[in-house]
């Protein structure tokens, strides 16, 4: 369709039309054509560099928009780990104060150095009387109040740290990570001070349950009191007298109960005290059951709260069935009915 003449500085071009019609012809100088040429390779050329920039730059876009989200699910997971420290450090605050209260109530409480320190003595101006009782109603609640403010400034500075820990939009993400590490930190030593105090804590319980079950603390058999603890008149001399014991009236062959945990020492016949049985109960307790019909128990037999033990009966001297209960610490007869709780 192109026509050009080596005589001629143009070219031509012709467009038929059909095989009747007249074709058209159109010259374009040579210079144009060239120049047309020239610009149209310079617009493919940077059309082709657009598109390719436009390429690149989406890339990026599309990168920067992956990074940003990792960074954004980053800092949440970041920001949720630190609310979830702050919880932890609340948890551990409520804790230690429990376990500071557990101290005090089993009675294993340190004394600070610092209490030491600070000894006072006693008002310039004495005191209005009063009982033993409201003295120690009073220590109580200063005790109280001591703990309740202890408890109080706990709580403000964790209340105080929880805020300085707090995070904020602007706050950078490696700040943050550290910030978590620092509490980490804290908190695996505030854990281990903690894990120390509830083994101390469980000692002294099995410590204290041990003693618990080895006190006396029920009636050995269920009947009337025949004679109290302490001086009466001798049913036998009827001259004054002091009994170490309890005389508890009951049917013939009633059983009797060990009243704790303790350990048989001593089964035998006594001239006074016919049968009887003997229990240690460590911590310097002991108690003895006389005139029985029968011991059930055997020396060196372990025996627990609650267990049968041997039979009321009125062997040795004795004026009809009953139990002679006595409880002796440290080797000194005490009244058996602070032993008794039911």
């Amino acid at each position: 369709m192109g026509h050009s003449s080596d005589q001629s500085d143009s070219y031509t071009v012709v467009i038929f039309r059909g095989s009747t019609a007249k074709p058209l012809r159109f010259n374009f100088p040579r210079k144009f054509v060239q120049k047309a040429l020239i610009v149209g390779l310079i617009l493919l050329v940077a059309d082709l560099l657009v598109i390719s920039h436009y390429i690149v730059r989406t890339g990026e876009v599309w990168e920067l928009a992956a990074f940003r989200s990792e960074a954004l699910s980053a800092r949440a997971q970041t920001a949720a780990f630190s609310t979830a420290v702050d919880d932890l450090k609340r948890r551990l605050t409520a804790m230690r104060e429990i376990n500071q209260r557990l101290r005090v109530m089993l009675g294993i409480e340190e004394v600070k150095p610092g209490d030491l320190m600070n000894g006072q003595g006693g008002d310039a101006e004495p005191m209005g009387e009063s009982s033993d009782g409201e003295i120690e109603d009073s220590n109580s609640a200063l005790g109280e109040r001591a703990l309740s403010n202890s408890v109080l400034d706990s709580g403000k500075a964790e209340s105080s740290i929880v805020r300085s820990s707090a995070i904020s939009d602007d706050t950078p993400q490696e700040q943050l990570v550290n910030r978590v590490k620092q509490e980490i930190e804290r908190l695996a030593a505030e854990a281990s001070v903690q894990e120390r105090t509830l083994q101390e804590l469980s000692q002294a319980a099995e410590q204290r349950s041990f003693r618990w079950a080895s006190t006396p603390s029920i009636w050995p058999v269920r009947g009337w009191v025949t004679s109290g603890f302490g001086p009466r008149i001798s049913p036998f001399t009827e001259k004054p007298g002091w009994h170490d014991g309890l005389d508890i009236g009951a049917a013939p062959n009633a059983p009797i109960q060990a009243p704790a945990a303790g350990r048989v020492t001593m089964t035998g016949h006594d001239a006074k005290m016919g049968n009887l049985v003997r229990l240690d109960h460590g911590y310097g307790v002991e108690t003895v059951y006389g005139h029985l019909a029968k011991a059930l128990v055997k020396e060196g037999q372990r025996v627990k709260r609650g267990d049968v033990i041997a039979l009321v009966g009125s062997t040795g001297l004795s004026t009809g069935p009953h139990l002679h209960y006595m409880v002796k610490v440290n080797g000194q007869a005490i009244d058996p009915n602070k032993y008794i709780l039911d």
